[in-house]
Parts: C-alpha cells; structure tokens; sequence
C-alpha cells in the first residue's frame, strides 16, 4: 500500500485528510521515496566499495529535468530550483543524497568515472551542480564537484536554474 501511495499523486476520500508529512508534496518527492525504498541500503554499500553495479543513479543522484531523455531520466528529473530546493530540505532525501555525495568523497585520487561509469559520471556532476546552486556553501556537493569535476559546474545546469 505504502509504495501504491507513493507512486500515485494524493487522492483525497471524502473526509479524509492528507497528514502533512504523508502528502505535503507539490512537488511529488514520494516518487523518489518509493524508487529508494527497496534498493537504497544497495545503493550506498556499492557507494562505499566504491563500485556502481546497479541501476539507481536518476533517482539516488537527480539531475535537471531535460538533461536526460530516457523515461527514467524524465521520471525523475528535477522541474525547478524551488523543487531541487525541496528535495534538499526533505528530511529523508536530503540526508541520503548528502550520504551518498560523502560516500562517493570516501575514495580520494578516484574519479568519479571509476566509481560510476560512463555516462553516469556526467550525470554525477549535472547533479552536483543543481544542489550546490541551492544548497548552504561548503556543502559536500560543492566538493564533490571540486573532488570529481575539476571544481566546474555544469553549464546546462545553470542555465537550467538561471
């Protein structure tokens, strides 16, 4: 039920009350919740081995909306600054994707093409670059993009959020 619920807007019964934390969501974050439910104790052993072996990068590392054509890149592509700022204040998805950005600065002299692959690399750095422009400075996803992007933003990122 948990997962039905999140992968379909909320619908409202006759008398019923969304609870805020359960469906306060303009922005649909449930769609990631329900992507990282079963795989996301997965998602973060392969980021400490520091070997991707799986298929969770659009919705564990989102990037733009648009960058990506795939369904899945579509899927779960970021509309807006003001929803990249949601998804970085969401207590549960801002935590693991800070977890996740420390997970992979665990490999110092390691590139994120060794610990990604190719293209998921690019996408690494797209999605840096969207959280750094809305995150606090000195962020793990600003180094990040020092450590993995030669300390260079992606350019169609910025001019996405711009």
């Amino acid at each position: 039920m948990v997962q039905t619920l999140a992968n379909q807007p909320p619908e409202q019964t006759r008398g019923s009350q969304p609870s805020q934390t359960q469906w306060h969501d303009d922005f649909y974050l449930g769609r990631f919740l329900a992507a990282q439910q079963a795989v996301y104790p997965n998602v973060l052993e392969e980021l400490r081995d520091g070997f991707k072996q799986s298929h969770w990068m659009w919705f564990i590392f989102p990037q733009a909306k648009g960058l990506g054509r795939s369904p899945m890149a579509q899927r779960y592509g970021i509309a807006s600054r003001a929803e990249a700022e949601a998804y970085l204040a969401d207590p549960i998805l801002g935590a693991r994707l800070a977890e996740c950005t420390q997970a992979m600065l665990s490999h110092p002299g390691r590139s994120a093409h060794d610990i990604l692959g190719s293209p998921d690399n690019m996408k690494f750095c797209s999605s840096m670059t969207l959280f750094a422009e809305v995150a606090n400075k000195g962020s793990p996803f600003e180094q990040a993009l020092e450590e993995f992007c030669d300390g260079k933003r992606d350019e169609r990122t910025l001019a996405f959020l711009n």
